[in-house]
């Protein structure tokens, strides 16, 4: 039986967390550049990620797929990420933000890959690592 306080414990004796995130799937729709408030620029796009197929049993829902959000902010990565078509296959290297916004309806959020890297994948390079 884990300890309520274990993660903790890891902290205090001087251990780092650690919030690195690679994703590869596909591109679902055109990305987006969007310019906010503060003059930032940045490009969204959204990836299809299949799921494992090691799901447990008994665990509801039927959802083959996720779809994960990236957020592209150097330009390097911008430039890159307008390139992408719907459909182009791309690994993400990054970490995963929590954004917090006011919206009409009050107080929002939402989870995000602040993409680090992004490739495109082509034929002879496959998805998975080995």
């Amino acid at each position: 039986m884990k300890r309520r306080n274990e993660g903790m414990d890891a902290v205090e004796a001087g251990l780092a967390g650690v919030n690195e995130v690679t994703v590869g799937g596909r591109v679902s729709g055109s990305p987006v550049e969007r310019e906010l408030p503060s003059g930032d620029t940045v490009v969204q796009l959204r990836l299809v990620v299949p799921r494992s197929t090691r799901r447990p049993r008994g665990r509801g829902g039927s959802a083959s797929v996720d779809t994960i959000d990236i957020a592209c902010w150097t330009k390097v990565l911008q430039r890159k990420a307008v390139r992408l078509k719907p459909g182009d296959f791309v690994t993400v290297h990054g970490a995963l933000r929590r954004r917090f916004w006011r919206s009409s309806a009050g107080p929002a959020s939402r989870y995000e890959v602040e993409a680090a890297a992004l490739d495109r994948v082509t034929a002879r390079r496959p998805l998975t690592s080995t």
